[in-house]
């Protein structure tokens, strides 16, 4: 299948990759745009594993508060150089993870940070839970190990779905930057904060209005 300008074009506007990556994917994709789409994800992963090793002490700290004042969240981004720091894409992927953090409420950056006491305690409730359930007890470990691996992609940044494409996970969409940009880069740490947060009122759920506000 003919590589056509108009295939590099839709390419480039669904994924942000540049002109000729996109073309490099579309030619060993033999046209396929979703094949294409998946290469340049895992040449990103790629990309971003090359260069995890280097030192990203530039970046940004950048805040984003939710329309209204109810969600805020401060954020550390790191690259390698305040060129890159400056660049829009740069500047747009923090948007969105302010953004994303906002609505999905994330409790940590990796699941490096989740700490042997947390995990312990997931694990005795999601035992707990499979028991009374009825589950035999041959089945259990692996019950157990696959709701950790949920709370990991529901609690754990990096490994959210991102809150404006799904289909990518937040560490996906970072490292298609990292490609685009050619620097490693990192998110460093995130604090979230929520109107009335501790404070015993009705509840009130405002990330349900900031995803309604991204979804539409």
């Amino acid at each position: 299948m003919q590589v056509t300008p108009q295939l590099v074009k839709e390419l480039r506007e669904r994924t942000g990759a540049g002109m000729m990556d996109c073309k490099r994917a579309l030619v060993d994709s033999e046209g396929d745009v979703e094949k294409a789409i998946e290469l340049l994800r895992k040449r990103g992963m790629a990309t971003a594993a090359k260069k995890a090793g280097r030192v990203a002490a530039e970046g940004v700290v950048s805040s984003y508060i939710h329309a209204g004042g109810r969600i805020g969240v401060l954020l550390e981004v790191n690259c390698e150089t305040d060129f890159v720091a400056r660049t829009d894409d740069f500047q747009n992927l923090v948007k969105d993870l302010g953004m994303h953090i906002a609505a999905s409420d994330p409790r940590v950056v990796s699941r490096d940070e989740v700490t042997d006491a947390i995990l312990e305690r997931e694990r005795a409730i999601y035992r707990d839970q499979a028991v009374e359930s009825g589950k035999p007890e041959n089945v259990l470990d692996r019950i157990v190990e696959g709701k950790i691996e949920k709370f990991y992609s529901e609690s754990v940044l990096m490994e959210q779905p991102f809150i404006k494409n799904p289909e990518v996970t937040v560490q996906e969409l970072v490292n298609e930057v990292i490609a685009k940009l050619g620097e490693n880069i990192q998110v460093r740490r995130f604090a979230r904060f929520k109107v009335g947060e501790g404070v015993e009122k009705a509840a009130v759920d405002f990330s349900e209005e900031v995803r309604a506000q991204v979804a539409g």
